[in-house]
């Protein structure tokens, strides 16, 4: 059972009250959800990379959630090119690995999908990511995780025709909307938008929809988009 500070962390972090959800933890409590909480509140808002990076140090090296958040500190300092260091790319490939050979099926399904994102938007071989994508995606569906489904089958709707694509792109954001998850639903109006033509009125609605949300949770990467 978790205790009350961890459900009002996960909470928190699920509506993207990041600062609150790191208070409602307490600084000794469950380092490792803290560090998740962390490294999602640096990955959304491009602020605090320090404090992330210090609460994965904090964590056992050794461990599948210490490999896989520091991978994602990499990948991430790639991605938005926030002082990247020469071996990013290398680090982050080798921490979804030992996070992969974990022995756990829903983190190695985890790390699955962070590596094929790894290969499809930093090496951009979308050859390499599909078969790990694909792999992430039958655990996803296996196990009836829809928070998990909704990264997945957002990252796969670029590789698919039209029609296709804008189906998984609101599958995506029903699914983040129905689990209230106010940053991902966020980003989903705005992936979803982005693909829709001009003129349409669904584009025209997300936009005016998504912005304020994005503002509000100071979502860095959508502001500087728009």
């Amino acid at each position: 059972m978790l205790s009350d500070d961890t459900y009002i962390a996960r909470r928190l972090q699920l509506l993207g009250e990041w600062d609150a959800a790191l208070a409602a933890l307490g600084h000794d409590a469950e380092p490792e959800l803290r560090a998740e909480i962390a490294v999602d509140r640096w990955f959304f808002r491009m602020e605090g990379h320090e404090e992330a990076e210090k609460a994965v140090a904090a964590l056992d090296p050794a461990s599948p959630t210490a490999h896989l958040l520091t991978a994602r500190l990499a990948y991430s300092r790639l991605l938005f090119r926030r002082d990247p260091r020469p071996d990013d790319r290398a680090v982050a490939e080798a921490g979804y690995r030992a996070a992969a050979d974990s022995g756990d099926e829903k983190q190695r399904a985890w790390a699955e999908y962070h590596w094929a994102v790894l290969l499809d938007n930093i090496d951009e071989d979308p050859a390499g990511a599909l078969p790990r994508y694909e792999t992430a995606l039958k655990i996803a569906t296996k196990t009836g995780d829809g928070y998990f489904e909704s990264y997945i089958i957002r990252h796969l709707a670029p590789h698919k025709e039209p029609t296709e694509r804008i189906a998984m792109l609101r599958r995506s954001l029903h699914l983040r909307a129905a689990l209230g998850a106010r940053p991902q639903t966020i980003a989903a109006q705005a992936l979803l938008a982005d693909n829709l033509p001009e003129g349409d009125p669904e584009r025209a609605e997300l936009l005016r929809t998504f912005r304020p949300g994005a503002e509000e949770l100071r979502i860095g990467w959508l502001l500087s988009e728009g």
